[in-house]
């Protein structure tokens, strides 16, 4: 069939119609939003030539991955979840509000209601026998002035890259806790190094793409909510340097700014400190928050997320 065969006007009225514009009641946001998405997907199926085939595939292709529960791996694989953070990125930008630690990608494996620890706390259930990693730092303002009370909400993927809820292996709350600052705003914990992950073979992310020459891996990286009163809501992860796939994530969670150095500590008189037998991993990292806005989105997010 040809492209470009079907004037723009009749494109513009028939979305017009499917979403409501042209009679009373419903939700005019929603409408408003599913005018320009419907005008915009007609308008490439006549430019492009997208076949009958082609749609009742995608259709079905979408069905497979609400069945399986993969949207949540396919809206940041296409860049959607990074693109968000982009934009509001630059809406604190124009508003002067720059200068924060850059945020990241929050991904779908949260846990709300993890553990809370006062000013240090041991993440792992000693089940792992991974690498030893401490990882300690200050909540701070950007005056430089420390945040006591903020929480350090952390969790991040065992040796083998798996989540617990996810993963039945492992017990609830295995690598998640929240950290509260002390009075310096200090914040520290014990873990053990996690490992990157893929999406599920053959699972809905990774056909789509592969279809579009590309891998599912992600670096080895921990995720991070910090929260405190008066300051907006940060949502961020730190990546593990020299990890393969560190600039490389199928994810674009990446950013300079959050790639710590990790240093490997093996005096003795350090381990016996740490009470460990082997030498281990440490990461100094600081978070810097932005202070509340008035009249600027807001960064807590609504999301569909898994419940414990």
């Amino acid at each position: 069939m040809a492209k470009g065969i079907i004037e723009r006007s009749v494109i513009e009225d028939l979305a017009s119609r499917a979403s409501g514009l042209d009679i009373q009641g419903g939700d005019r946001r929603i409408k408003e939003i599913m005018n320009r998405l419907l005008v915009e997907l007609f308008q490439a199926i006549d430019d492009l030539d997208i076949s009958m085939n082609e749609v009742w595939s995608a259709v079905g292709y979408l069905g497979a991955a609400g069945r399986s529960n993969e949207l949540g791996l396919i809206a940041p694989g296409i860049g959607l979840e990074h693109f968000l953070d982009l934009r509001l990125d630059e809406a604190e930008r124009r508003a002067g509000l720059a200068g924060g630690t850059p945020r990241t990608i929050e991904g779908p494996l949260y846990i709300a209601g993890a553990p809370i620890c006062h000013g240090a706390g041991r993440l792992d259930d000693g089940s792992d026998e991974g690498e030893v990693l401490f990882m300690q730092g200050q909540v701070r303002d950007q005056n430089g002035k420390p945040v006591p009370g903020a929480i350090v909400d952390v969790w991040h993927a065992n040796t083998r890259g798996n989540y617990s809820h996810f993963d039945p292996q492992q017990a609830p709350y295995n690598l998640r806790r929240r950290i509260e600052t002390d009075a310096q705003g200090r914040y520290q914990f014990r873990t053990i190094m996690p490992s990157g992950y893929s999406t599920p073979p053959g699972g809905s992310t990774e056909q789509l793409l592969s279809a579009i020459g590309r891998h599912g891996n992600r670096p080895a990286h921990i995720h991070f909510f910090v929260e405190a009163p008066g300051f907006r809501h940060l949502t961020t992860q730190i990546n593990i340097e020299d990890d393969p796939y560190l600039f490389d994530d199928f994810a674009f969670g990446t950013r300079d700014d959050l790639i710590p150095p990790v240093a490997r500590i093996s005096d003795p008189k350090l381990m016996a400190e740490k009470q460990v037998q082997s030498p281990y991993a440490s990461i100094d990292f600081d978070f810097v928050l932005t202070p509340a806005a008035e009249g600027l989105v807001d960064t807590i997010v609504e999301r569909e997320r898994v419940v414990a």
